[in-house]
């Protein structure tokens, strides 16, 4: 095994044992308790360029601001923040997230050519370190967040959810006791808001059917064939789960639990493929941004 696969064998373990641990705990990454006088719920994205993390960094990020008790959710990079005119604090410790893609090696593209068939790609998985603006100092002020005088109330978002839904073009049902997407028949349904104790939990939960959705063969395309309780359907669940967590955080609205007792198929999925986590952030992201598509005024993750 080469250094470079090590390295990435290692980062899918690190990253899969802390999710699990969390679980274990009865705890959701996706799920934060944020203290929104504190810190904005909001997507984590690099101070300078303004790109929205995605995938399993969401997850590493939103976990580093709670357990810094940051008031931000910017990222930079050493260089990055060198580069700005600031520095990062002695002694300030950064926080590891990765990028992954893939790439096809020169003598492959060689050998394809030669042979006149497509050239296989790899998958690689970069690890690199960054650092929440308020761990640094010396920054342009142009990076510093706007100082807000009151959180934005989510009941304040409501008309951009509402406006996301409408303009989707998803069936939605409003009636009955149940809240489900059919993909079958590739509608989703809700029951009506006066069953709702918390008006914005509505607004939650269709979310996290949207989020199921997203997966229909004419949209994304994800395997949604799994029975009830199969592994299938947990990963499904576990897409839906952080697909609407991602919204929501878009959105301003801070990320519920749809469906806690679905934690033991999780955890059996997770410890038995350390990527389960990695395919799952990633579909969740690419499902969020499909949805966001659809939201007023707002853009897609990067």
């Amino acid at each position: 095994m080469t250094a470079r696969t090590e390295n990435r064998a290692s980062l899918y373990a690190e990253v899969t044992a802390r999710v699990i641990a969390e679980l274990e705990e009865g705890r959701l990454p996706w799920v934060r308790p944020w203290d929104a006088a504190a810190c904005p719920c909001a997507m984590p994205a690099n101070a300078v360029t303004g790109r929205r993390y995605s995938g399993i960094n969401v997850l590493i990020l939103w976990a580093a601001v709670i357990d810094g008790q940051y008031a931000s959710q910017r990222w930079l990079t050493y260089k990055q923040a060198q580069a700005a005119g600031g520095t990062v604090r002695k002694g300030e410790r950064g926080t590891t997230v990765c990028y992954a893609d893939r790439f096809t090696p020169r003598v492959e593209a060689e050998r394809a050519l030669s042979e006149d068939r497509e050239a296989r790609q790899l998958a690689f998985l970069k690890r690199f370190t960054v650092f929440n603006i308020d761990q640094c100092e010396g920054l342009p002020d142009k990076l510093m967040p706007e100082l807000q005088a009151e959180p934005v109330g989510p009941m304040d978002c409501v008309p951009d959810v509402h406006a996301l839904i409408e303009a989707s073009g998803a069936d939605v049902r409003v009636g009955g006791g149940e809240a489900y997407y059919s993909p079958g028949a590739d509608y989703v349904a809700v029951p009506p808001q006066l069953a709702f104790p918390v008006r914005v939990n509505w607004y939650r939960t269709a979310l996290h059917e949207l989020g199921h959705w997203t997966g229909h063969g004419s949209r994304l395309d994800r395997n949604q064939t799994g029975a009830f309780g199969s592994a299938d359907y947990a990963r499904e669940e576990l897409v839906a789960e952080m697909a609407s967590a991602f919204t929501c955080a878009s959105l301003s609205i801070q990320p519920s639990v749809r469906h806690a007792d679905y934690i033991g198929s999780w955890l059996e999925v997770l410890r038995g493929d350390e990527k389960a986590i990695f395919r799952a952030a990633s579909a969740a992201s690419k499902a969020a941004d499909y949805l966001l598509a659809f939201a007023p005024e707002q853009e897609a993750a990067s």
